[in-house]
């Protein structure tokens, strides 16, 4: 896998359209003064959840003993399911999150920034070839740069491109997500059967 195969695919897990409607109702009772702090501060936090886990992920997946092939294939169907719920999302996908004032932590930095697919992710690639770890970090890096600047600005976004038109984009990242998630499901089945 390669940098810009790792970093997209970080990028397409991370949904930052998807997450523009969710992190403007987490805000909607933030002064409008302070939502631009309250979500630089929740992607930085995010990114510090992030590194952690592509770091201390593999170890933990040592300690339960859980063999490469199996996390490939499981990777492969967490990332099918997510792929579906965005391509066909569910009515009772909870955008009325019980925001009392400012969100911190939960949910912008997590689930919403750094969820457990995404974690999921990183350590699948990161378990796989853990020898690339400079790759892994660049990939993580990038993808959480490019998700961040969407998210930053989710509020002219929403604006400018209309909720339609996030949907649709949100739908074919999933599409091809699909194409991602059969992949490394396929890849785990074929390395642990020895074909």
């Amino acid at each position: 896998m390669t940098l810009l195969t790792a970093a997209t695919l970080l990028f397409m897990v991370m949904d930052p359209l998807g997450n523009v409607p969710l992190f403007l109702t987490a805000l909607r009772h933030v002064a409008p003064e302070r939502r631009q702090r309250v979500i630089a501060r929740e992607l930085l936090i995010a990114l510090a959840v992030m590194l952690v886990f592509l770091f201390v992920g593999q170890s933990l997946l040592s300690v339960l003993h859980v063999s490469p092939e199996a996390l490939t294939a499981a990777g492969g169907v967490i990332l099918l399911l997510i792929a579906i719920r965005m391509i066909f999302p569910a009515p009772d996908h909870s955008l009325e999150e019980p925001i009392i004032d400012e969100p911190f932590i939960v949910p912008l930095a997590v689930p919403y920034s750094a969820g457990p697919s995404l974690l999921a992710t990183e350590i699948l690639m990161m378990s796989q070839e853990p020898e690339r770890w400079p790759v892994w970090l660049l990939a993580v890096v990038l993808a959480w740069l490019a998700s961040s600047v969407i998210l930053y600005f989710s509020g002219y976004l929403q604006r400018v491109l209309g909720e339609r038109t996030l949907l649709a984009v949100e739908r074919l990242m999933g599409m091809i997500l699909v194409v991602v998630s059969m992949q490394m499901l396929l890849t785990g089945i074929k390395e642990f059967f020895g074909w």
